[in-house]
C-alpha cells in the first residue's frame, strides 16, 4: 500500500447500536475502492472486517477492526467497532485512534439506544460526526422519521444532505440537498442527474433551509447575505459546511443501501471532503525529561512518538500492536523508545492491517494508523518515542467490568494452560478479568455482561484448545459472635510413652473490628500455661477463624483471652496446646450467639429518567436500600444504594432487560451486615457438610 501524507488521512469510527449495518458499510467501502474483488455479507461469514471464528459463528462484531480504503487520492482508515454494549471496550480504544465518527442508523430499526451511545461517546470524545442511515432498499423504511427522531434528540445540529427518491417503493436515487438536484442509480454504483420529483420539493425546500441557515451563521458577511435573500454558492456552502462539521455545530445526514453498493461513494467523497485531517486536531503528551507538555498535534516535522491503542495477540496471526502515530514518521527500521516500561524496542516491519491481512509499509506519517509485529514487553496504553524525547501520553479510560462467574478447568491440569491463555486474551481486551479468590477458594472471571463471558468461553475453546466451566460465584460471607462465652478447652491422650495434655480456659466477645479476624489476649498468672505455649494457642486460633464453626466461613470481628489453664511436665506440648485452643474456640464461638455477616455494595444505576421507578422497585427487590437520587445530564438520573452481594448476581441482564440497554452500574465493596435470619438458616443447612469435613470446594 502507498505511503500517505498526513494531510491526505481520515481516521473514522464506524459506531451504531448492534446490526445496524455498520459491517456492511466497511465492505461496501473496501469493494467499492477495490481492496476486495468480491462483495461479503456478515451471513456468510466472509467479510473483510469480521475475521474471527466467533464473529463467523454468530454474525455480529465482536472486535475493533482497521480498514484502510483508498478513495480520491486519500486513505480512509476505517474502524469497524461491534455495536453490543458487551464489547464497549473495544469500541472505546477505537474511539480514542480515530479523528471522526459515523453514526450508522438502521433505517428498519431507526434511532436505538446504540445510537445514543455512539452520540456520547462522540461528544465525550469532541468527534465530529455524521449519520448514515441504512437499509434504505427496505420498502417501508422512513428516511424522514429517522430524521425527525435525531432533530427531536439533538436538535439544530442534525442537517440531512441526501433524501431518497423512491418510484413504486423502491429506492432508485437521492435528491442532494446541497447541489438541489436530483440523481439516480445506474447499474451497480453508478448514477445519473435526474429532475427532483415534484412531491419531494417541499422536503428539499424545508432541508435546504436549514443547510442555509447553519451556512449564514459561519460569518457575519453570510448572515447579511442570506437575510438580503441573496444565495450561496455550492462551493460556499461546502466550505461553511466543513468547517461546521470539523467544530460539531452540524452533523449531517446522509443515506443508502450499502448491500446494493449505493450511497457508499457519496458517503467515502463526504469523509474526504467534509472530515478534519489528523493535523487539525490536538494531541498532547507529557516530555519525561522536562515534564512540560508536549504538543504532538500530529506534525509530522516533530519528535517520533507514537500510542498503542490496541493489541491483537492471535495463535495463527501473532501478536500485533496497533499504533496512532501522534508525531513525526516512523521508519520500519526505527528504535523506538516504550516511555512506559523504560525498555527500547527494534522494529522489524511495519504493516497496515486489512481486516487480518498485513501489509506492509515503509513508514507512517504522524496520524497515520499501522501495526508493529513482536513487540513483546508493548502493551495496550503504551506510548513510544525516541530515547532522546521520551514522551508519555495519557491512557484511554476503559469500562470496567463487574459481570462476574465462577470458572473451573474442566479436565484436570489445563489450569496453567487457561492461565497463559486468559493472560493472551487480557491483553487484547481490557474488559477481561482474572481474579484468583484465594480466600473463597475460587477463581473469577469478570466482562462486560454474560454474552461476552460467554465468547471468553468459546475462545478458550475454539483458539487456546482448553475448556473452562463457568457457575454461580460463592459469596464471601463471614462469621463472628454476637455475645461473650467463656470455656475451657482440654485435649488429653494417652498412649504409650509421652501422652499429650493441653488445657486451656478462655474467654471469647466481639472485638468490634469487622476488618480484623481475632484479637488475642492472655492474662493467665501464677504460670498455670508457661507463656512457651503463647504462641500454640495463638496457632489454633489463626487456624480456626479460617474456617468458622458455623458454616465455615471466615470469622472476624472475635476477642480471644487465655486466662488460665493447666500443664503436664512431661507430656504437654506445642501441639497439645493447639488442640485444646481449637477445641476450646469451636465450643465458645457457637456459645457466643453466632451470626453471618453478608457483603454489602454501594451501587450506583444510571438510567433514563422514565426507568427509575422499574429499577427502584427491583432493587427494593434485592433487599437494597436506596439512599438517594440525583440528576444527572439531559434526561439521566443516578440511583445509589446499599444492594447484598448476594442479590447483584445476574444484574447486568436483568438491568439491560428492564431499561433496553440504556442503563449502566458501577459498584464497590462496603462493609459487612448481619445477614437476615432466612439467608442464614439456608446458607448454614447448605454448608453443613462443609463444617464436618472441615473441607472446602
Amino acid at each position: 500500500m502507498d505511503v500517505y501524507r498526513t494531510d491526505r488521512i481520515r481516521n473514522v469510527v464506524l459506531l451504531g447500536h448492534g446490526g445496524a449495518g455498520k459491517t456492511t458499510v466497511v465492505e461496501a467501502m473496501a469493494y467499492l475502492a477495490g481492496v476486495t474483488n468480491r462483495l461479503g455479507k456478515v451471513e456468510d461469514g466472509n467479510t473483510i472486517s469480521d475475521y474471527d471464528k466467533e464473529e463467523m459463528k454468530r454474525h455480529f462484531s465482536i472486535s475493533t477492526t482497521l480498514v484502510p480504503v483508498p478513495w480520491n487520492k486519500m486513505k480512509v482508515n476505517v474502524l469497524d467497532t461491534p455495536g453490543y454494549f458487551d464489547f464497549v471496550g473495544e469500541v472505546e480504544e477505537a474511539v480514542s485512534a480515530a479523528g471522526a465518527a459515523i453514526i450508522v442508523v438502521s433505517g428498519k430499526a431507526g434511532v436505538q439506544v446504540g445510537t445514543q451511545k455512539a452520540w456520547e461517546l462522540c461528544e465525550k470524545y469532541k468527534l465530529p460526526r455524521m449519520i448514515f442511515v441504512t437499509d434504505m432498499d427496505v420498502d417501508d423504511v422512513s428516511y424522514r422519521k429517522v430524521v425527525e427522531d435525531l432533530t427531536e434528540l439533538y436538535g439544530k445540529r442534525i442537517a440531512p444532505l441526501h433524501f431518497p427518491i423512491r418510484e413504486d417503493g423502491k429506492f432508485v436515487g437521492y435528491v442532494n440537498v446541497v447541489k438541489q438536484a436530483g440523481r439516480k442509480y445506474v447499474d451497480k454504483a453508478g448514477k445519473q442527474e435526474c429532475p427532483v420529483p415534484e412531491h419531494l420539493q417541499e422536503y428539499l425546500d424545508k432541508y435546504h433551509e436549514i443547510l442555509m441557515e447553519s451556512v449564514a451563521e459561519t460569518s457575519e458577511e453570510f448572515m447579511e447575505r442570506y437575510f438580503e435573500g441573496d444565495e450561496f454558492s455550492v462551493t460556499e456552502v461546502s466550505a461553511a459546511l466543513a468547517n461546521n462539521i470539523q467544530d460539531g455545530s452540524i452533523v449531517p445526514v446522509c443515506m443508502g443501501s450499502p448491500i446494493n453498493l449505493r450511497g457508499v461513494s457519496n458517503l467515502l467523497d463526504d469523509i474526504c471532503g467534509y472530515f478534519p485531517g489528523p493535523d487539525k486536531r490536538e494531541c498532547k503528551g507529557i516530555m519525561q525529561k522536562t515534564n512540560e507538555i508536549f504538543s504532538a498535534d500530529y506534525d509530522f516535522t516533530k519528535a517520533k512518538s507514537a500510542y498503542v491503542w490496541k493489541t491483537i495477540v492471535d495463535p495463527f496471526l501473532g501478536k500485533y500492536s496497533l499504533v496512532k502515530v501522534a508525531s513525526g514518521v516512523i521508519k520500519s527500521d526505527d528504535v523506538l523508545y516504550n516511555t512506559e516500561k523504560g525498555t527500547e524496542e527494534k522494529l522489524n516491519k511495519l504493516y497496515v492491517l486489512e481486516g487480518s491481512k498485513p501489509v506492509e509499509v515503509p513508514e507512517l506519517h504522524a496520524g497515520d494508523i499501522g501495526a508493529i509485529a513482536k513487540l513483546n514487553s508493548v502493551q495496550t496504553g503504551d506510548t513510544l518515542s525516541t530515547k532522546a524525547n521520551p514522551i508519555l501520553y495519557p491512557k484511554t479510560a476503559i469500562s470496567v467490568p463487574y459481570t462476574y462467574k465462577r470458572y473451573r478447568a474442566k479436565n484436570k491440569g489445563d489450569e496453567d494452560k487457561i492461565s497463559q491463555a486468559l493472560a493472551k486474551m487480557m491483553s487484547e481486551d481490557l474488559t477481561i478479568r482474572n481474579v484468583n479468590d484465594s480466600a473463597n477458594r475460587q477463581t473469577l472471571l469478570y466482562g462486560m455482561g454474560e454474552q461476552h463471558l460467554d465468547i471468553i468461553c468459546s475462545k478458550l475453546k475454539e483458539r487456546y484448545r482448553v475448556e473452562i466451566e463457568l457457575s454461580k460465584p460463592k459469596v464471601p460471607f463471614r462469621e463472628t459472635i454476637r455475645k461473650n462465652s467463656d470455656v475451657e478447652g482440654k485435649h488429653k491422650k494417652q498412649s504409650g510413652g509421652h501422652g499429650q495434655y493441653g488445657h486451656v480456659k478462655m474467654r471469647f466477645e466481639p472485638s468490634g473490628d469487622l476488618e480484623t479476624p481475632y484479637i488475642f489476649e492472655q492474662v493467665v498468672v501464677g504460670g498455670a500455661v508457661p507463656k512457651n505455649y503463647f504462641p500454640a494457642v495463638e496457632k489454633g486460633l489463626q487456624e480456626c477463624v479460617q474456617k468458622g464453626p458455623l458454616a465455615a466461613y471466615p470469622v472476624v470481628g472475635v476477642k480471644a483471652t487465655l486466662y488460665d489453664g493447666s500443664y503436664h511436665t512431661v507430656d504437654s506440648s506445642e501441639m497439645a496446646f493447639k488442640m485444646a485452643t481449637i477445641l476450646a474456640f469451636k465450643k465458645g464461638f457457637m456459645e457466643a450467639s453466632p451470626v453471618l455477616l453478608e457483603p454489602i455494595v454501594s451501587m450506583k444505576v444510571t438510567v433514563p429518567d422514565k426507568y427509575t421507578g422499574d429499577v427502584m422497585g427491583d432493587l427494593n427487590k434485592r433487599r437494597g436500600r436506596v439512599l438517594g437520587m440525583s440528576p444527572e445530564k439531559s434526561g439521566l438520573t443516578v440511583i445509589e444504594a446499599d444492594v447484598p452481594m448476594l442479590e447483584i448476581y445476574g444484574y447486568s441482564t436483568d438491568l439491560r432487560s428492564m431499561t433496553g440497554g440504556s442503563g449502566e452500574f458501577s459498584y464497590e465493596f462496603a462493609r459487612y451486615e448481619q445477614a437476615p435470619n432466612d439467608i442464614q438458616e439456608k446458607e448454614i443447612a447448605a454448608r453443613a457438610s462443609k463444617v464436618e469435613e472441615g473441607a472446602d470446594d
